[in-house]
């Protein structure tokens, strides 16, 4: 009888490999532990005048229509990935049942990674990687879907925030929240603007993209210059390209940007509703222009979700109720904002670590 050989290399690889993979799955849940652990403490640290839960009077109902907006402009933000991705799609295989799938993780991941990421400058990166890698478009469109969804609520963000500014009376009543905020607008402006920029510069851009490659090159952090820049080139005009497609086509960019300032709507709408729900006495439109101030205020502080900034700005609009239930208030306000973002991110993770371990997704 011949003994059978066995390879300990082999054997040993595939446990090594798997513990690998685990240990990696229990850091990266220890990090989201980390990140929402630092984020409370920086935003609710200091709460010694926090009245205790059991003495706290909350109306649930009021809460409801704070879940339904929540919920509603989460819906229809995938929605809006789902669209731009079915004109961009035809002619080509792709399932209906995967443009949801993918239009939706695209979206929480990209939420996901804003939220962990100082600067929210993770979000676009993955949800373009994530599209090239599942969506079946091409690089293009997987590139400027993403983009065009982020600038579509920036404009659109935009557009209600200076309609609150003109129409509200914050001149008079916070005018160091007011200036803040319209810094705060220029940077929301700076990605449309650069969009812009692409189709009514486009030289200039040219000549940019050759100035970073060149200044890269010199940095001995790009090797081959032309071919670094060939390549970058290409994407831009494939990025152009499919803008320029939504943009031609018929409909799309309204109906892109009446989404999202819906969706900006009712996300700036769930501070009322909170506020309402612990017994505050506040004007719906009162609250609605402040919560805008704010958002705009605190939109260029580097911190992973705006942790420590928004919770002090945000007590402008949270300072209608008494002390004890400011604590409270807030944390319901950040659960919405900011944090299931992170506890959605997780799981949908987990699932597609899952999906890719019985070979269901690359």
């Amino acid at each position: 009888m011949t003994k059978s050989t066995v390879n300990p290399s082999k054997d040993g690889a595939a446990p090594k490999k798997k513990w690998h993979k685990v240990l990696l799955i229990v850091l990266f849940v220890l990090l989201n532990v980390a990140v929402i652990a630092a984020a409370g403490f920086s935003e609710f640290g200091n709460s010694e005048n926090a009245a205790e839960l059991a003495e706290v009077h909350i109306n649930g109902w009021w809460l409801v229509p704070a879940v339904i907006c929540f919920v509603v402009a989460v819906v229809i933000d995938i929605y809006k990935y789902v669209l731009m991705m079915r004109r961009m799609s035809r002619g080509k295989d792709v399932r209906k049942r995967d443009l949801w799938k993918v239009a939706r993780r695209t979206v929480l991941l990209g939420r996901y990674y804003d939220n962990i990421t100082p600067a929210a400058v993770g979000g676009q990166p993955f949800q373009i990687y994530y599209m090239r890698k599942n969506s079946g478009l091409s690089n293009g469109a997987s590139t400027s879907i993403p983009i065009f969804g982020m600038i579509s609520i920036q404009i659109a963000f935009i557009v209600i925030a200076l309609i609150c500014f003109i129409f509200g009376n914050m001149m008079q009543t916070n005018p160091v929240l007011l200036v803040t905020a319209l810094i705060g607008l220029l940077f929301f402006a700076f990605w449309p603007v650069m969009v812009a920029g692409t189709f009514i510069f486009p030289k200039a851009v040219t000549r940019f993209i050759k100035f970073i490659v060149k200044l890269l090159a010199k940095l001995h952090i790009v090797k081959n210059r032309e071919q670094v820049f060939n390549k970058v080139e290409d994407e831009v005009l494939a990025y152009t390209g499919a803008v320029k497609t939504i943009l031609k086509t018929r409909g799309l960019f309204v109906q892109v940007l009446a989404i999202s300032l819906i969706y900006n709507v009712l996300v700036a709408a769930i501070p009322f509703f909170v506020l309402t729900a612990f017994g505050g006495n506040v004007n719906i439109w009162e609250c609605f222009t402040l919560t805008m101030a704010v958002m705009a205020a605190v939109y260029f502080i580097p911190t992973p979700g705006n942790a420590g900034a928004a919770e002090g700005t945000f007590f402008v609009v949270f300072s209608a109720l008494s002390t004890g239930y400011v604590f409270w208030a807030m944390l319901v306000w950040r659960l919405f904002s900011y944090y299931i973002y992170i506890i959605m991110g997780l799981i949908i993770y987990m699932v597609m670590q899952i999906e890719k371990k019985r070979g269901r997704i690359n």
